[in-house]
């Protein structure tokens, strides 16, 4: 029987322009053979590619030179695809392909633009040369400070407590596999990738200890800014102890130590990581929800402008057209005249000494009373100073909409929006 765990023959492949059902494939880090990560004994390399049938973008994480024991395998991912956590990068599907000129084995995952690993962010410019037991001297500015840490626990405690209560496992848990997204978001990525190339060799509560120790060890290095912290343990928790709060030092104390519940003699599991957490949780939910307040406010700022757009998109239907239903001076008389003067006020103004009158807010203040249909009344004037027109905002929106909805309805109607 093939050895799945066996270190593979590296074949440098070109990247297709197709793969299954994805096209555009693009990488998302380099090829060459000293960036390729190291999944385990195999090269894996990362490309972004478009679905061909929804035009989704996803992430295909790829396995060279592997070779499946047999199709049936990739049926261990089904538990996954249907596990959804805002902390877990989601798995769409997995496949095999020849498309690099090799046996490869392709994970897809969602895409999530801009996101970098832990590694990449916090430990890979300190990463040493050479194998190294020591903490590296940290200067005070390089520590991650302490309200990240707990974001960062309470975030991947979350994800595997979700994880292990499903029956599931990561099973490969480290700084290279867990991605920050956006403001300091966690999402632990390459989740069923373990279940493909290795046999289940131990009972799942092994596997999930095994997670929970990963866990310490990462946030450890992290805490210390190293990538690899050895298995010297108590200098670290003392460097952590001196640098951090003692409530920290003794939740990773707890992750990294391998020990039973004193109580019952059963394996530790992840929610008792909730007990040193405590009010931590409420500094998250404080975050969370002052975060959620910031969107909310950008969002509606977005809503305002595409209102906004939606009025400026009827002026250029409107204003200055050429002939509509063969009438060459359609926009010219009636309600599209009223139009065309709230034109110029808004855009073609000038001030006492003739200059333009090139102001934002003036602009955004009158569109805004138009949209709103303010009574509030407003002089118009003509180019030429001979006609001289007082109407309300709610006036000019009518006569808008009027103008606009003769367009949408006239002998040659297109798409209206």
């Amino acid at each position: 029987m093939h050895d799945i765990w066996a270190p593979p023959v590296h074949v440098s492949s070109p990247v297709p322009e197709e793969i299954h059902n994805y096209h555009s494939i693009v990488p998302l880090e380099a090829l060459t053979l000293d960036r390729r990560k190291y999944f385990g004994h195999w090269y894996s390399s990362c490309y972004r590619a478009t679905n061909t049938r929804s035009g989704q973008v996803y992430t295909l994480r790829r396995l060279e030179n592997f070779r499946l024991t047999h199709e049936s395998a990739l049926a261990s991912i089904e538990p996954w695809r249907q596990f959804y956590h805002p902390n877990i990068v989601s798995i769409r599907e997995a496949f095999t392909t020849r498309a690099f000129n090799d046996s490869s084995l392709v994970l897809v995952y969602d895409y999530h633009p801009l996101s970098a690993t832990l590694y990449d962010k916090y430990l890979k410019s300190r990463t040493p040369s050479g194998p190294s037991h020591r903490i590296a001297k940290i200067e005070p500015i390089d520590i991650i400070p302490e309200p990240v840490i707990w974001s960062f626990i309470i975030q991947i405690a979350n994800a595997m407590k979700a994880t292990h209560d499903r029956g599931l496992a990561f099973r490969v848990l480290d700084s290279t596999k867990v991605l920050l997204t956006g403001h300091s978001r966690i999402r632990i990525n390459c989740c069923g990738m373990a279940d493909l190339i290795g046999p289940e060799i131990a009972d799942i509560s092994t596997y999930h200890q095994e997670d929970i120790i990963s866990f310490g060890r990462l946030m450890i290095s992290l805490c210390c800014r190293t990538a690899n912290p050895g298995s010297n343990y108590p200098k670290a928790l003392d460097f952590i102890g001196r640098t951090y709060s003692l409530e920290l030092k003794n939740a990773l104390q707890f992750l990294v130590t391998p020990q039973l519940h004193p109580t019952h003699g059963s394996p530790k599991i992840i929610g008792q990581i909730f007990d040193f957490i405590g009010g931590r949780l409420l500094d998250e939910m404080d975050s969370i929800q002052l975060r959620s307040d910031s969107l909310e406010s950008q969002l509606a700022c977005e809503l305002e402008n595409g209102r906004l757009v939606r009025l400026l998109s009827k002026f250029g239907f409107i204003n200055e057209r050429p002939e509509f239903a063969h009438d060459f001076r359609w926009s010219e008389t009636g309600d599209k005249y009223i139009v065309k003067l709230f034109r110029d006020f808004v855009f073609h103004s000038v001030d006492p000494n003739g200059h333009p009158v090139i102001s934002l807010t003036h602009v955004l203040t009158h569109l805004n009373k138009l949209d709103s249909g303010s009574e509030e009344k407003l002089m118009l004037v003509s180019r030429d100073e001979q006609s001289c027109l007082v109407v309300s905002y709610k006036e000019v929106k009518r006569c808008v909409e009027a103008a606009f909805r003769e367009l949408a309805i006239g002998p040659s109607a297109g798409t209206v929006f």
